[in-house]
């Protein structure tokens, strides 16, 4: 049914709206059963936003959690640490680790789930890299380039010389 704006009120069902009196709702569509063309055009348009953003990590908070990791591996076991610069890419539990020998007595242990969507970085020459969506990231887990992410989670580590054992957690 076609409406003129000035002269036909459509019928109201259940509101406080008198057709009697000229007043329109202030909505259209107010007396419709579910929500009319415009709102929920509106109402999608937020929603594919909001979901854009936060696939994108756009609406912070969304950060990857590096798994929990309390274990102590030998040093022997993983030939690449002998020498300062070495890096042992491994799994301890369910967690994607790298391990990188930074001195004679000191170690840096990383996470390699990336914080942005969770994927496992990979070594990609002197750097490790994203297959997920291309962050790069140095060998001391400092974000260096492609799409923008936080540093990958650095774990706590104590090395024992005298047993050859490196504890993580």
């Amino acid at each position: 049914m076609l409406m003129d704006n000035m002269n036909v009120q459509p019928e109201c069902r259940g509101c406080d709206h008198d057709p009697s009196r000229g007043l329109r709702p202030a909505v259209m569509g107010a007396h419709e059963d579910g929500i009319g063309r415009r709102t929920f055009l509106i109402q999608s348009g937020i929603l594919t936003a909001i979901a854009a953003l936060s696939a994108c990590g756009g609406l912070g908070g969304g950060e990857i959690t590096a798994p929990n990791v309390n274990s102590t591996i030998n040093i022997s076991d993983y030939p690449a640490l002998a020498n300062i610069g070495g890096v042992a890419i491994f799994t301890l539990g369910s967690a994607p680790l790298a391990v990188v020998r930074t001195a004679a007595s000191t170690f840096l242990a990383l996470s390699r789930v990336c914080p942005h969507q969770g994927g496992t970085v990979q070594r990609s020459g002197n750097d490790f890299v994203c297959p997920v969506h291309g962050a790069t990231y140095d060998l001391t887990g400092q974000w260096i380039g492609g799409q923008r992410a936080s540093s990958l989670h650095r774990y706590t580590t104590t090395y024992d010389a005298s047993a050859g054992t490196l504890a993580i957690s």
